[in-house]
């Protein structure tokens, strides 16, 4: 998918340097390499990676079970936030996953994200329970949402 200069790929390894800068930059528990690496190399994964102007700029996967997929990471650079990048990459995954039979996807989201949430939303997630104490660093709980 391109979007002016913005690219939305597959995720490849040498993706992984700048995929974990913004993960560290990110979460208070990042993802290593290796945890990369290891669910990209699964069969019922797929991972891509947003380019601005030839920089990764965000990342985004997700885990298919049968017709279930549970989206599992998303960030973008802060850098490149507000620029429609986050919405681009989902939109992208979301019919991949389609294509491979998904017909529901799920996330977390810590409660108190609400740009992610509001994200979340306007690509059709409902907000369908809380997970309490999901979270950790700081202790936080999770808003569970779906799109059906």
């Amino acid at each position: 998918m391109e979007h002016k200069t913005l690219v939305v790929r597959s995720m490849k390894p040498e993706d992984l340097n700048e995929v974990c800068r913004i993960e560290r930059e990110s979460f208070s528990q990042p993802w290593s390499e290796k945890g990369f690496l290891d669910s990209m190399n699964q069969k019922n994964t797929c991972y891509l990676t947003a380019l601005q102007d030839g920089r990764v700029a965000g990342y985004c996967g997700m885990l298919q079970v049968m017709e279930e997929a549970d989206i599992t990471n998303v960030a973008v650079d802060a850098s490149f936030r507000g620029r429609g990048i986050g919405f681009a990459m989902l939109q992208e995954l979301m019919r991949i996953g389609k294509e491979h039979g998904v017909e529901a996807f799920t996330l977390e989201v810590r409660q108190s994200n609400l740009t992610a949430i509001s994200l979340y939303g306007r690509l059709g997630f409902e907000n369908c329970g809380i997970r309490k104490n999901f979270y950790e660093k700081p202790t936080e709980h999770a808003v569970i949402m779906w799109k059906r």
